[in-house]
Parts: C-alpha cells; structure tokens; sequence
C-alpha cells in the first residue's frame, strides 16, 4: 500500500536541506501496510475513477490520502449537521456550526509538520520528460521500482481521451505533444502496441491519423531526439554561446522569465553535445510505430517547422523564419567545426555553472518539474558518475503524487507554502482561534520554518538571480525561489498570527524577518509600480516574436499582474498597521504607485485580465469572484492613501 510520508528525509545522505526537510510529501510502497478494509477502500477508490469519473471528473479527489489521514488524524466531531429547508433562515449559530464542521475536518489533513498536502498535477507533458531521462541515463529500473511504473501507468491510461489521443493537459482535447509523448511513456514502462486492451493502438492511430510524430512542436522534437526517434537536424537550433552575449541586448537568455530561462538552460547544453541516448531494439521500434513513412525517409529540413494545428496555438511569425534559418545556414555550420568549437566548448562549460549553481541553490529540486529533469540530464552528460547526479536523483520523488488515478508528476514540489497561508486566514477570519489553536499552532510553524532566509551567494546579477532573503516560495524554503504574492501571503498570515497570544499559536515571528519580508516584497515592484512573479520584468513584450514555444504564449518575460500588486499592497499595508515607522515613505510609496498601477489597469469594461500565462485550449485567467473581490478592493485604494497621508501628518 502507498503511505505518504512527510518531511522524512534525514536518512538519506544524498538529500540536502536548510531547514530539516521540512515541507516535502514523498509516496513510498509499503507492501505490508493497510488492512483488509483499507486495502478494499482503495481498491474500490481506483476502480469508481477508472470505470464512472475518469471522462466526467478529470482531476482526482485525493482518496488515498484522505484514507490514511482518517486513520492517523480521525476527526472529533460533536456538532451536528446542519440542514436548511428552502424557505429557513439562514442564522448566526447555523453559519458558525457549519464553519467548526467544516475547519473540523479540514484541520484531520493538515500534516505534522504545519501544512496542507495534496494533489498538484495537470500537465500531461511532465512525466515523460522525466521517464526519458531516466530511460537514456539507464536509470529507469533503479529509479522507479515495479509498483512506480504500475501507478504511472495507471494514470497514463486514465487520462487518455475517448478519441484514443492524450491532451497538453488532463482537462485537454488531444494533442500531438501530449498524444506522442505519453505514447511513447507507455512504451518505455513496458507496454507493447497492443497493450492496454487496445488503448495502445487507440493512441497510435491518433498519431499517425494527425500526420505522426513528424509534427510534434519544439518541446516534444526536443525529447524524442534525446531519445532517439526524432532527429536532432528536425530541430531548431538553442545555441549555448547565447548565453555568452553581453547582458545589455534585451534578447539575452538572462533575460527571460527564470520558467522559461532555466528549461532553455539546460536544453542548450543538450543541443550543443547533440545527446542522443542508446539506440535499442525499443528505440527502432518506436522509429517504425511513430511516423507514416520510414524513418529513414523523413525530410528534417521540412519536419523542423511542422507542428500539428492541435498543439498550434502561437504560429511562428517571419521574423522567427529568418532566426532559425541563419542560426542553421551560418552560426551552427561553424560552431561544429574549428576554430568554432572552441567557443562552443566555452559557452558549453558557462551554461553548466549556471545549471551547478540552480540545483545546489535549490537543493538540487529546481524551480519546477521542466528544468528539474533537463538539469538531471546535463548533469549525467556531463558525467555519468558525477556527484550533481546522484543528488539529483532522490529529489525527483518530491515531485511525484499518488492518488486513485494513478501517480502523476506535478507542477512544482506542491504548494505547500501558498495552501497553509491562505488557510491561516480563513480559519483568523471566522474568528474561531480558540477552538482550532493547535491547527493554526502547526501552521504557524510552517510558515515560519519555510522561509527563505538568505540570498543565493555570490554576484547575483552573474547568475540573474533576484534578492530572495525574507521571501517565502510557492512551496517549501529548499525550494529556494520566493515568489511576490507567496511572500505577500505568506507576510499577511504571519502578521495575523503575530496579534494572537503565543500560548494559543507560538512565539511569533522575528521582527527582522519581517523586515526582510518587506524588503524582498517591495524589490519586486517595477517602475510602472506592477509587481512581477519571481523577477523583475527584464526585458520588452515584443521578445515574445522569438519564443521557441509554438504551445505556449506570454511566457518571455516576467510580466506585472494585478493580482500579485494586489496581494502586495494588503501585506504591506497590514505591515503598516503594525510596524507604522519602519521605512515609512518607502512603505507609503510603494503602496501610492502600485494603486496606481492597479487602476490604470483596468479595461473599459471595468475588469482587469490577470496571468497572461496561455497554453493551447486552456487560459488561466481570473475568475468572476476574484474579479469583484479586486474590484471592491480598488474601490478602498483612495482610502488606503487617504489613511497614508493622515499618517504621517501624524
């Protein structure tokens, strides 16, 4: 039976941290674990999802989790369910039991070490990133034990759409990316053609019916010539002496939004050695399986600017057409050969200091899933037996999952950081502290454990690395990269508990590492007074003409959002309530010109459009309550100034 196991990494020699592991959720078999009613619960848990919810709920409910934090965390409960008839009113006592029933149970999920674990998954393209990694490393069978590769593979086939191809994500139409990818997944976990009483074959004439492999875009051409069933001259070239160029030009690679930065890191490593791993029988037959003509009959040239109209959703402007083909024409013919490959060894050697320095300052878990397994694979390239490699390898369980849809390989670590603080301010908000003390105790732990609280070291402007002592990650402080509104969250719940007696939540925090806090917070906003995710905007929006990435747009540069000015502006005004003199006109006047970034954001329709982070089918955007919420907030900016100024007349 899989039992999740949290923060439990002090045995391993090979797992570094700076905190005690505090924060990270692994899944680890035990054969021996569960009785027969658990063994059955969760059985019958993966049998309803895979025969009744897997085309009607896409996303799992995280059963066998809630199974094992019934029996290690029952739930205590002595209030009754409220029931209304239609035409009851609604009363204080009614609202307030159904809150302690609700904080109840939630509180029952709530980990020892403070926080909330769960299901972060989605994105169909992740996993098989990491089994080709494994597989050209010779790492597979190692790595992933039988029990591994029977979850995966579980999911994989859950999540294959009716039409027999799988989507970019798992709420997705079909896509090539997601379709040979996951097809070739299946492959490499054992699965012959015919395999999953004919999902298999499903999935290889969706392939093939939309033109075969031959028209995956650039992300997915990059890993089947890892592999060894795309050719690297299908590719378009990712020259590693970019990195090279002076920092002044606003295309400079150190430029870039660091989630698009660290992947092309490392895949310009990968690019410049032309890796491609061994060619097995596995391989060959993958050669013949994924294309409607023979392998050795493909025209690269042609096949470099294919894409399929399902994965489509930035076409390639002009200008990229004359990029690529003077990179191919002229740069590439002379970076092979001397005296060129001279300067390509260097810019070789310059981009793997840059992936050295990512994984020891993330403690070898990465920024996210992507770069975690190009940076893995770099490592082994470069040496097989290296150290970097074998610290990379038990961090790759951090981001694996198991639920009743199989195991699934997630965005990030989790989210863990980002779940607790807004938890934290829900359960303050009903007012019930008293009756939940040793939940909000836990989570007031948490919080103060999982921050950042130094910066990376050295010359953080060589490593394009922003100030991250005081900020607080997405997920875990080994994780290392503060984000502005995790920090701002993270700042507004720490705040909140720090007013509370420390006999009901625990010593509060340190007034320095509030003033850390605010200092990390306020460095994220730009001059237009918009705060950005991990960076500050770099670079111009018209970068977005050169992205590689057919699939995905707004993704060039670390763009201002509304909701992250938003989040910074509450944070730093409850700092204010309680710290009114420190940094004072720096406090005010971050706040002033974020208002005003704020409001000169809205659109004539009186809403504002946030995260301009777009994939094909599928845009994140802000939904209707968060679009009032912000909106009623906009309203009480005049207000926030007014109370500035009285302030300081004060």
């Amino acid at each position: 039976m899989w039992r999740l196991k949290i923060g439990e990494g002090g045995g391993d020699a090979w797992l570094r941290t700076k905190n005690a592991h505090v924060g990270p959720r692994v899944w680890e078999f035990d054969p021996d674990a569960g009785d027969l009613d658990t063994l059955a619960a969760v059985d019958a848990a993966r049998r309803e999802y895979t025969t009744a919810g897997r085309h009607r709920l896409k996303h799992s409910a995280d059963i066998l989790m809630r199974i094992q934090f019934a029996n290690e965390n029952p739930l205590k409960l002595n209030l009754p369910a409220i029931k209304l008839e239609e035409n009851q009113d609604v009363t204080e006592e009614a609202v307030s039991t159904s809150l302690k029933r609700a904080i109840s149970r939630f509180s029952t999920l709530q980990a020892h070490d403070g926080h909330w674990p769960g299901d972060y998954g989605g994105p169909m393209f992740l996993m098989p990133g990491l089994l080709i990694t494994l597989y050209v490393t010779g790492a597979l069978n190692t790595v992933l034990s039988s029990e591994h590769q029977k979850e995966i593979r579980r999911y994989l086939y859950n999540h294959q759409n009716e039409d027999g191809g799988w989507g970019l994500h798992i709420e997705g139409p079909s896509s090539m990316l997601g379709s040979a990818l996951t097809y070739v997944s299946l492959r490499l976990l054992g699965e012959g053609p015919d395999s999953g009483d004919g999902s298999m074959k499903k999935g290889q004439n969706w392939i093939l019916d939309h033109g075969g492999a031959i028209y995956i875009p650039s992300w997915g051409k990059f890993w089947l010539a890892v592999l060894g069933v795309f050719d690297w001259s299908g590719n378009n070239s990712m020259p590693p002496e970019s990195w090279m160029l002076p920092y002044c030009l606003p295309i400079h690679p150190g430029r870039m939004w660091c989630h698009s930065r660290m992947p092309y890191l490392p895949m310009c490593y990968v690019y410049g050695k032309r890796f491609v791993g061994q060619i097995t029988s596995l391989i060959m037959e993958l050669r013949d399986e994924l294309y409607k003509v023979p392998y050795s009959e493909i025209d690269w040239d042609n096949a470099r600017s294919l894409c399929a109209k399902e994965d489509l959703f930035y076409p390639r402007p002009l200008i990229q057409d004359f990029l690529w083909a003077t990179l191919r024409i002229f740069i590439e013919p002379v970076m092979m050969h001397w005296p060129g490959n001279k300067l390509r060894e260097k810019a070789l050697n310059h981009v793997m200091q840059h992936v050295h320095y990512e994984d020891e300052n993330s403690q070898y878990i990465c920024i996210g899933p992507v770069n975690k397994v190009l940076n893995m694979l770099a490592c082994w390239i470069e040496d097989p037996n290296s150290e970097a490699f074998k610290l990379h390898i038990p961090r790759i369980y951090a981001y694996l999952w198991v639920a009743e849809d199989g195991m699934k390989m997630q965005c990030y670590g989790g989210s863990q950081l980002w779940d607790t603080a807004f938890t934290v301010q829900a359960i303050v908000a009903t007012g019930f502290i008293d009756e939940f003390a040793p939940t909000l105790k836990l989570a007031h732990n948490y919080i103060k454990n999982s921050q950042v609280l130094e910066d990376c070291p050295g010359d953080l402007s060589y490593w394009y690395h922003h100030i991250s002592k005081g900020g607080w990650s997405f997920s875990t402080a080994d994780h290392g990269w503060p984000v502005s509104d995790c920090t701002a969250e993270g700042l507004k719940a720490a705040l909140l508990l720090s007013k509370i007696s420390p006999e009901i939540v625990g010593e509060p925090m340190e007034v320095n590492r509030l003033y850390d806090a605010v200092n990390c917070l306020m460095s994220w906003m730009n001059e237009n007074g918009g705060f950005s995710t991990y960076e500050l905007t770099r670079s111009y929006a018209w970068l977005e003409l050169i992205s590689p990435s057919e699939t995905f747009s707004d993704t060039m540069i670390d763009y201002p959002y509304v909701e992250l000015t938003s989040a910074a502006i509450q944070a730093l005004t409850s700092f204010k309530k309680l710290y009114p003199r420190h940094r004072r006109e720096d406090v005010d006047n971050c706040i002033k010109k974020a208002a005003k970034y704020i409001e000169s954001s809205q659109r004539s329709d009186g809403s504002w459009l946030v995260f301009r982070f777009h994939v094909k089918e599928r845009k994140y955007n802000m939904s209707i309550t968060f679009c009032i919420v912000l909106y009623i907030f906009v309203c009480r900016l005049r207000e926030i100034q007014h109370l500035c100024i009285e302030q300081q007349r004060f």
